[in-house]
């Protein structure tokens, strides 16, 4: 534990906070989080309930005076998404995040915070272990898997919370009250390649490094650079100018929900000299296009060992056609919302060696049929050479309800406390409340939150003052719901 990061105001948050983060929490490797989180809900005296998926209920009694309030539901996901740059030596599954105070930030080193969501699910306990805060009954909802399937929330079962109002704490940008989120789903291609021997040439690695990265929803309007994409674009230019190569492997993005920050190529190049003209001749093109977003985006060429087989070249080619027409990026713009991304896909992840090739993407909307018609696209982009195309994962939006008691009380605290009108608004990322208020229909939702930037990324940072402000937001709140 950094014991600077624990001692930062508030303590209440900030302790838990880098307690959580002393334990890996993966998603889909959640056991030890789980545990973590039933152990402190039962030293606390409260009742703990774990159900058959993993998440768990604490339920906290009213104080007194307060007993016939409506029951609120404080909601967080326990898994957090586990990325570091290439250069930071780190193990997930053994470590605790290694965070540290920058300024007015607090950062990781080298690898994602976990503030998403663990600054929730920390202000959560925060509440519920706190014995100065007035409140009516409240359960903390810690769900599991969210970050890749949500299988927590959509494993929920009706029945179990007693809460007629959850307030979400997933949101990124203190201030924003959000009242709904777009759908997703997940795209799998998968191709059986064809092999040869390689030919006689030199062995090259071509990397794309150094982007921004983030996350896929909140972040893909930024106009950041996609490493799968640029790769792409660099390995179809050189073939169609007529240069000599083999690819034996491309890999590129870590994660189904983040803008993959880096690629990597391992290549069975004719001529040197003129694959390196080619490179150097598009990577100045692509530069300059991305020099506002992405000043440190890295295009090298390295010498690498030799490999035994290369795709075949029909097949090769076929691919990087196919990846080049692949829908990625902002499809369209929401006619509801000014500034709000309706429909978007994230080429995600992109592995291919000599015997399969794995394409992913996430598509993301707040209208179902604009989510279908993207799948659709995937399906018929590669439909000359998939061996198979599957869509899953699929999770529904959460659609405004701008008429929320709840939402109205909220913007009356805010404006009383600091003498501004919070932002009410939708966001294009994929939010848990759409699920949960499928399972409890009529439940009253709004998710707010501190101000954290590049999630998903290992420049994930968290604003400090930002979370002093939510943990006073959140305590008033939840004294004057009545």
């Amino acid at each position: 534990m950094n014991n600077a990061v624990a001692q930062l105001a508030p303590s209440q948050i900030w302790t838990w906070f880098e307690k959580l983060n002393e334990v890996p929490r993966p998603s889909k490797k959640e056991e030890r989080i789980i545990a973590f989180v039933r152990q402190a809900g039962e030293d606390m005296g409260l009742e703990t309930i774990v159900d058959d998926a993993g998440n768990i209920i604490i339920r906290k009694p009213a104080t007194a005076g307060k007993e016939n309030v409506t029951p609120v539901a404080l909601q967080a996901h326990l898994d957090m998404v586990h990325q570091k740059n290439s250069d930071t030596e780190f193990d997930f599954d053994s470590q605790g995040i290694e965070s540290w105070i920058d300024g007015d930030w607090v950062k990781a080193k080298g690898t994602t915070l976990g503030a998403d969501n663990g600054m929730g699910a920390a202000s959560i306990l925060a509440v519920l272990s706190a014995d100065d805060i007035e409140h009516g009954p409240i359960e903390g909802l810690f769900t599991i898997d969210e970050e890749t399937g949500m299988t927590g929330a959509f494993e929920l079962q009706p029945g179990l919370l007693q809460a007629k109002i959850l307030l979400n704490t997933d949101t990124e940008d203190e201030g924003e009250l959000t009242i709904g989120c777009a759908g997703g789903v997940d795209s799998s291609v998968s191709v059986d390649c064809k092999s040869q021997t390689p030919g006689n040439g030199t062995w090259l690695k071509l990397s794309v490094t150094g982007l921004c990265g983030g996350h896929s929803g909140c972040e893909i309007h930024l106009g950041r650079g996609n490493a799968n994409k640029i790769m792409n674009r660099i390995l179809w230019t050189c073939q169609q100018s007529g240069a000599n190569f083999e690819v034996a492997s491309i890999n590129g993005g870590s994660l189904r929900n983040a803008i993959p920050r880096e690629s990597f190529a391992v290549l069975n190049v004719g001529s040197e000299s003129e694959f390196r003209k080619t490179v150097d001749a598009i990577a100045a093109t692509i530069k300059s296009e991305l020099a506002k977003t992405e000043s440190d985006l890295s295009i090298e060429i390295e010498s690498t060992e030799a490999v035994d087989s290369v795709l075949e070249p029909s097949l090769q080619r076929s691919l990087l056609a196919a990846i080049y027409a692949s829908p990625c990026g902002v499809i369209r713009m929401s006619d509801q919302v000014d500034g709000l991304v309706e429909t978007s896909t994230n080429l995600s992840l992109v592995n291919i060696d000599s015997q399969k090739a794995s394409i992913e993407f996430l598509s993301r909307s707040s209208v179902e049929s604009a989510k279908t018609d993207v799948t659709n696209q995937i399906d018929a982009t590669f439909s000359g050479i998939a061996t198979t195309v599957t869509h899953s994962g699929d999770y529904p939006g959460w659609t405004p309800n701008a008429d929320s008691k709840t939402l109205s009380l909220m913007k009356q605290i805010y404006r009383e406390m600091f003498d501004e009108d919070a932002v009410v608004n939708a966001v294009h990322a994929g939010l848990e409340c759409g699920i949960i208020g499928s399972h409890y229909p009529g439940l009253d939702m709004v998710s707010f939150g501190p101000t954290i930037k590049n999630p998903h990324s290992p420049d994930e940072k968290c604003h400090i003052a930002s979370v002093e402000k939510y943990w006073r937001y959140m305590v008033e709140v939840l004294k004057r719901i009545e």
